[in-house]
């Protein structure tokens, strides 16, 4: 068997103690059948994981809490302890392990104090970014009362991992098909959402050098490059105005992970659309079967110098490990 392709993963889930209740608000999503099954995984930080990352040839795991964590809690005071115990976790977990990497949580009900609990995270604890779990409350990260969030963002140089979570009320496009409302598409929709919001709502005007990064093989967004600037021309846009044309952001601000998406064609389309250093390689541990997502990566139709790019250098890169 050839030697496996060196692999940095960045969608790599934990459970932390105290956040198995927030965890189970997505339940609604995920078949009873097949809901909780993932405890064991999440929870282990040793031989299980790291056994599982040996047999995929992954050097680096970046880990992350598993959503929406507390972003659906209404008591900011609560929402700040919270997180800050789970970063406190995560950081005695992945100290004096060099294969484990780590990214914030955050109380994104309290903007300025996540900015100051970035920073912490950052420069204290050495994670390498941090990761959203969608909406807070009803507030997207376009709206200006996270500006202080944003500019600590960028004068870190941290990038910003928007996730899947639920919105604020279910839409009625889904009524009786609750299949639709969650993995299958309803995920899709509302982190694509988000990410467009961003984009529309000048926030990459505003912070240039902010740095975003997209699962799911960019949550649709590199197939629409071409139509978001046509149609942009013609929308009801009110007093917006960017500076560029919307798939220039998608293009400079907009980084894309594998995460759940085995399948060769949004691989070369995504490497097309916003260019080979721009996407990356993750399994979306343990919700995703690491070794299908290995075998895929390794036979993917690609040429070894963009497999190299794809699976390390460019999480390397971005993330300065």
């Amino acid at each position: 068997m050839p030697d496996l392709t060196r692999k940095i993963a960045l969608e790599e889930h934990f459970l932390a103690p105290g956040f198995k209740d927030y965890f189970e608000t997505t339940a609604i999503n995920i078949s009873p059948a097949l809901f909780g099954k993932a405890y064991d995984a999440l929870q282990d930080f040793g031989e299980q994981r790291l056994s599982v990352m040996d047999a995929g040839g992954i050097d680096v795991s970046v880990l992350s809490l598993a959503g929406p964590g507390v972003q659906v809690e209404r008591d900011a005071t609560i929402a700040r302890r919270m997180a800050m115990e789970c970063n406190d976790f995560l950081a005695q977990k992945i100290d004096g392990q060099p294969r484990y990497g780590g990214l914030a949580h955050l109380a994104m009900q309290d903007p300025a104090s996540a900015a100051v609990e970035l920073e912490r995270c950052i420069r204290d604890l050495g994670f390498k970014g941090v990761m959203i779990n969608g909406q807070t409350n009803g507030a997207y990260l376009d709206d200006d009362r996270f500006s202080p969030f944003w500019e600590a963002a960028q004068a870190l140089d941290a990038p910003v991992y928007i996730h899947p979570g639920n919105p604020a009320d279910v839409p009625y496009m889904y009524n009786g098909h609750s299949e639709l409302f969650g993995p299958v598409w309803s995920w899709t929709v509302e982190t694509g959402t988000h990410a467009l919001r961003l984009i529309f709502g000048g926030v990459f005007d505003r912070f240039p050098q902010a740095k975003v990064i997209l699962g799911h093989m960019g949550e649709t967004l590199p197939y629409q490059l071409w139509r978001f600037d046509s149609r942009w021309g013609i929308s009801n846009r009110g007093q917006k105005e960017l500076k560029l044309a919307p798939s220039e952001y998608i293009k400079r601000n907009i980084w894309v992970t594998t995460s759940g998406v085995c399948d060769d064609l949004p691989l070369r389309c995504a490497i097309d659309a916003i260019g080979g250093d721009r996407v990356m390689f993750s399994v979306d541990h343990p919700f995703e079967n690491t070794a299908k997502a290995v075998d895929w990566i390794e036979a993917a139709d690609i040429s070894a110098a963009e497999r190299r790019a794809v699976c390390y250098d460019n999480a390397k890169t971005l993330l300065g490990l």
